[in-house]
């Protein structure tokens, strides 16, 4: 593997840590240069990173120095290069979303893992989710809804008891946070060729943000999103740790309390 290597890290102790070992053991380049980008940190930090950085056409290599790290490859000093020579490259789009606000301006952003629709006061938001021509819920009485990716549908989306979806599944999940009305609907996994739309019911009283990850957009008036086929991020695992592998322990896991 060709290792020009651009370096991307914040500012905790640990993630210093890891930067000090890593410039003693391989020859870093310019980002113009390189061909790998590692990037240390958490998965929030990884986030901002790929957005930042995506259109270099470049392979990410993460590194964790955060809590769980789910985009991230666990860190050896032993191991790291034997780790960084031998991970393989996973594929992976984003979602696409385009919101109206109550000003009627438009706000356009990219999400890896999710796009939450949330309830902006203390107002539960009522909103109708379409896709295509087709009604998905006609009414929805909630704290709002997400819609995840595959790669996403083990963060925030898994904590609202939505589905994991397996990476090549080709599927995206809707998962309603806190519904009150239907109390039951408990969301549906649609294809990834879907057009949604999602419209505020009530943009007045009952106000609603959309969040790509972690780029807000306040007072939305219609959402649209879909995947962003023409968008890809090139994300390195080591061997024996993929993102295929870490979805499927999730998928099995069996925790109680």
């Amino acid at each position: 593997m060709n290792f020009k290597t651009f370096l991307v890290f914040d500012k905790t102790p640990n993630s210093l840590k890891i930067k000090s070992f890593l410039e003693k053991k391989i020859k870093l380049t310019s980002l113009s240069k390189s061909k790998i980008i590692i990037v240390i940190g958490g998965d929030g930090f990884m986030l901002q990173t790929l957005k930042k950085f995506y259109r270099f056409k470049k392979l990410f290599y993460g590194i964790n120095s955060g809590n769980y790290g789910f985009l991230m490859n666990k860190f050896s000093n032993k191991n790291f290069l034997k780790n960084l020579t031998s991970s393989k490259t996973v594929q992976i789009h984003p979602l696409q979303m385009i919101v109206r606000t109550k000003n009627n301006q438009i706000k356009k952003s990219i999400a890896i893992n999710e796009i939450s629709i949330l309830r902006q006061s203390k107002q539960a938001s009522t909103i109708t989710v379409l896709n295509g021509k087709s009604t998905i819920i006609k009414k929805l009485i909630s704290d709002g809804v997400l819609v995840s990716t595959p790669a996403g549908s083990t963060a925030y989306n898994l904590s609202v008891h939505g589905p994991i979806l397996s990476l090549d599944s080709k599927k995206i999940a809707i998962t309603p946070i806190s519904p009150f009305r239907p109390r039951r609907w408990k969301g549906k996994v649609i294809s990834e060729k879907s057009k949604l739309f999602i419209k505020n019911l009530d943009i007045n009283k009952r106000p609603i943000s959309a969040v790509a990850d972690n780029f807000e957009v306040r007072n939305a008036k219609t959402i649209k999103i879909e995947k962003n086929k023409k968008i890809s991020f090139n994300l390195l695992y080591n061997k024996n740790n993929s993102l295929h592998k870490k979805i499927k322990i999730e998928q099995s896991r069996n925790e109680t309390l």
